[in-house]
């Protein structure tokens, strides 16, 4: 599979498409003046404690407070409120070791939100999840620096290592590795990225992180809540980081900057790739280029087509979304079952693009039709697992209920992704319904009636060809020859393609047109 990272940087700032064999299966938008982004570390203030739902309201610096409840505080959450403490009053003369600080007990699991944090302190807290629609940004305490080979977790000592690397042999390599190079007070998560690696690159990787630590210690002190204290990683870069692999063959940016900044990033984290990276100084818009405008216009929307003339309809309530797949015109062949069985593996492949592509989360509910033999269904469900498989956002597909029905759950972790593809029409204006023909005749003769009275001389109308046609039906008799016999004058109608269905114009005998 070739993967290719499009960017595209503009003054309100930057959008980021990724493309699996020329298919959009992704499209990321970072604003120029984002905030709040999922991984950033905030220096917030609880502001509020509410016990019956176990939870504390912290004010980070957003419009609305940020909630956090107990579930997320980390087992390390009293280290987590000392350190706090300590580094922000920190002496910068006696600048404390954090391999030489001292771990608190862990908190119970089933505890309560007042007892660790009743005093309403200053806390160190990660954003879980961006702020969407109304409601602020969600916080946790357990917190995490992700590097491209580990992920570090400071206040514990573990080690684990990835499911995903399935050789038991290559993980206790791995772990044998991280256990002779992590420094105390950090514990480590080995990804699936990490599997081949040598200690060098591993060890590289783990300092880097364990840098970022020491400077989330610097930025701390002195600092007053609320304020930012650690920026996640562009979102360019955030990608590069979780994404790189030897399936990435080009990566083309039309920005300067963002070029040169991402080339030093790869020469940092897999030199044998910079090449990949281009810049693009074509005059047409990049996206336009590589065919993405394309591809946004068709994939967004209510209705989704498909190449063999199947069809989807995503429909979203409060609640969760709604899929339902539809065959369309498709016949493979005069099977029944087989047609449902092709439909139903076509449209779960642009499900799961979909499901990445607008970053639906939360409970997806898909009605794929029906399908009699026990044998098809468990062919669908293994396919939506294995096309599901590719998603980095945690998700869960369930089998097919008695009712046809697949349930998917997917974790959201920022606002879903809506375009709008659809423009207002300007007959209905997006109502959908338009003035009956009759109305449309007695508001034409109104103004008509109106201009002969002012003295207009030699008049035409310029309408739409369907409304022509309904003017000059009979001849003899139609409408037209009516308004000339009652206003004693030759009234021309003239039809035009260009005007929309209930569009008219009235011009005088000079043909210039009479603003009414």
């Amino acid at each position: 599979m070739n993967k290719e990272l499009i960017i595209n940087a503009a003054p309100v700032g930057v959008e980021i498409a990724l493309l699996e064999d020329k298919k959009l299966v992704e499209l990321h938008h970072e604003k120029a003046d984002a905030s709040f982004a999922v991984g950033d570390l905030y220096l917030g203030k609880v502001k509020k404690l509410i016990p019956g739902l176990n939870a504390a309201f912290v004010d980070v610096g957003f419009e609305k407070d940020a909630f956090l409840h107990y579930t997320d505080l980390s087992p390390y959450a009293r280290s987590l409120l000392k350190f706090t403490q300590q580094a922000m009053n920190d002496n910068p003369q006696g600048e404390f070791d954090f391999s030489q600080f001292q771990t608190e007990a862990e908190i119970i699991k089933t505890g309560k939100i007042n007892e660790v944090l009743g005093q309403k302190p200053n806390i160190l807290v990660q954003i879980l999840k961006e702020p969407i629609a109304a409601k602020g940004p969600r916080l946790s305490c357990e917190i995490s620096l992700p590097g491209r080979f580990v992920v570090v977790t400071p206040f514990n000592d573990i080690i684990a290592v990835s499911r995903k690397i399935h050789s038991s042999e290559e993980r206790k390599r791995l772990h044998k590795i991280v256990e002779a190079i992590k420094p105390k007070n950090f514990g480590v998560i080995v990804r699936t990225a990490a599997e081949g690696k040598n200690t060098a690159e591993l060890h590289e990787d783990l300092m880097m992180l364990v840098d970022s630590w020491k400077n989330l210690q610097h930025n701390l002190r002195g600092a007053t809540a609320p304020c930012k204290i650690l920026s996640e990683q562009t979102k360019t870069t955030s990608m590069l980081r979780d994404l790189l692999n030897e399936d990435f063959n080009r990566i083309v940016v039309n920005d300067k900057n963002i070029y040169n900044d991402t080339r030093n990033y790869i020469q940092k984290i897999a030199p044998e790739k910079k090449e990949i990276v281009s810049l693009y100084h074509n005059g047409t818009p990049i996206f336009d280029q590589y065919g993405i405008t394309k591809q946004v216009k068709a994939s967004f929307g209510k209705t989704v087509n498909m190449p063999s003339g199947a069809y989807l309809i995503i429909e979203h309530t409060e609640a969760l979304h709604v899929i339902d797949v539809n065959s369309g015109y498709k016949s493979v062949s005069n099977n029944q079952e087989m047609n449902a069985l092709e439909t139903n593996l076509e449209a779960a492949a642009e499900i799961a693009r979909q499901l990445r592509l607008r970053d639906i989360g939360g409970i997806i509910v898909v009605d794929f039709i029906d399908m009699k033999l026990p044998d098809n269904k468990r062919k669908l469900i293994e396919a939506m697992e294995g096309f599901m498989r590719a998603d980095r956002a945690k998700h869960a597909v369930l089998p097919i209920s008695k009712f046809g029905l697949m349930q998917i759950t997917r974790q959201r972790m920022k606002p879903e992704m809506n375009i709008n593809t659809q423009e207002v029409c300007p007959t209905c204006n997006g109502t959908g319904k338009v003035s009956s023909t009759l109305v449309l005749e007695d508001e034409i003769e109104k103004n008509l009636s109106y201009l002969v009275m002012q003295k207009h001389k030699g008049l035409s109308i310029v309408v739409h060809p369907i409304i022509y046609a309904y003017l000059t039906k009979g001849w003899l008799f139609s409408i037209r020859r009516k308004w000339s016999w009652k206003y004693k004058q030759q009234i021309k109608l003239i039809p035009n393609n260009n005007y929309y269905l209930t569009e008219f114009h009235f011009f005088d005998s000079n043909d210039e047109e009479i603003k009414l």
